[in-house]
């Protein structure tokens, strides 16, 4: 197995670039997740690792070795798609076993590489089926594990979930959680969602329009944003951003009953605006004689969530556990702990420290 470096990375298509200088370390057995809003360049990067797509200025490294201008199939690295990308006349076993038989290993070791991937993933009972009569989850399960039986140095997800149901996905960020626990292989997986992002990340690397907004663990990036897009996108529901002001070295929030916010960063000058990020676990909600409505409750059992319409029309989201007696339609007002509150630029957006 081997870790993987991308120097000053840039693909362009005629005069339109989309990915710009992209400079990042993955370490041998990372879990390596880009994440990012759809036309961002995760999947563009992706495929330049794969050698899908050639790349156009920079420097491509697995294992200390540059294969920027390498041939895909020399690379040292197996793909998983969105789609299964499966051979309908074949069975689960040949499936799986295709890519070793074309490259001229001896049948002995196709099936015994086979036999041991069927194991990782418990497919043994289905070897002998052909795709349309498995699951989405199994014929996943076979496109990860044709991976799995090539060996590669470094494994390479495309959005291999998006095609599966609600239930499935669960079930199957399991088990690719489980299969890197197991194998211990340097794997990077693109996902547009950041629940999946979060649960299966040792690092995630945060793409907008092609560029690296920032690079971390998971509770690093949701703890410590660097900026407001960051901030926004990692975390589920989304961070809220409350317009507030700087006055008399503290941040007043007009909309929250002009509360003053105590804060030791720096904040710019007097009467610029700035907003207040707060996650919705972080706010408390009381019934009372405000301009903030309680509009939806979406009641999910031991957590709710209470989408609220403040002055201006500007949305808030609460997160609540219990029973919530609040009748939609009412006033509400809330409140919050300075400590929990992260302040940030409203012109840069970026994280005011």
């Amino acid at each position: 197995m081997s870790g993987l470096t991308l120097n000053a990375v840039v693909k362009k298509y005629g005069d339109i670039q989309v990915i710009h200088g992209v400079d990042l370390e993955i370490d041998d057995g990372e879990f390596c997740v880009f994440v990012g809003p759809s036309g961002c360049g995760k999947s563009t990067l992706l495929r330049m690792v794969a050698g899908l797509e050639e790349t156009s200025d920079g420097k491509i490294a697995i294992g200390g070795r540059d294969v920027t201008a390498i041939d895909p199939a020399e690379r040292g690295v197996a793909m998983v798609f969105q789609t299964y990308a499966l051979y309908p006349h074949m069975t689960v076993e040949e499936n799986m076993g295709f890519g070793l038989k074309m490259t001229g290993h001896p049948k002995a070791e196709v099936k015994e590489k086979v036999a041991a991937a069927s194991k990782i993933l418990k497919l043994d009972e289905y070897l002998s089926r052909k795709p349309k009569a498995l699951s989405g989850g199994q014929r996943q399960r076979v496109a990860i594990g044709r991976a799995i039986v090539r060996g590669p140095e470094v494994f390479l997800f495309d959005e291999p979930l998006s095609n599966l149901d609600a239930e499935l996905r669960v079930d199957m960020r399991i088990e690719i959680a489980r299969l890197h626990k197991e194998i211990g292989a340097t794997m990077i997986y693109v996902t547009h969602d950041q629940v999946e992002a979060m649960t299966l990340a040792d690092k995630i690397v945060v793409l907008r329009d092609g560029r690296i907004e920032q690079v971390g663990s998971p509770m690093h990036l949701y703890k410590d944003p660097d900026n407001k897009f960051v901030a926004g996108f990692i975390g589920s529901p989304s961070m809220n951003f409350i317009d507030g002001v700087v006055e008399g070295g503290k941040v007043r929030v007009p909309s929250l009953g002009n509360m003053l916010v105590e804060t030791s960063v720096a904040l710019p000058g007097e009467g610029k605006p700035v907003l207040v990020g707060l996650r919705p676990q972080h706010l408390n909600i009381e019934a009372g004689d405000s301009d903030i409505t309680l509009d939806i409750r979406e009641q999910l059992g031991g957590v709710a969530y209470d989408y609220l319409t403040a002055p201006g029309g500007g949305r808030i989201t609460v997160e609540t556990r219990g029973d919530d007696t609040i009748p939609e339609g009412s006033s509400v007002t809330l409140s919050f702990d300075a400590a929990d509150a992260l302040l940030f630029d409203a012109a840069t957006e970026q994280r005011l420290r």
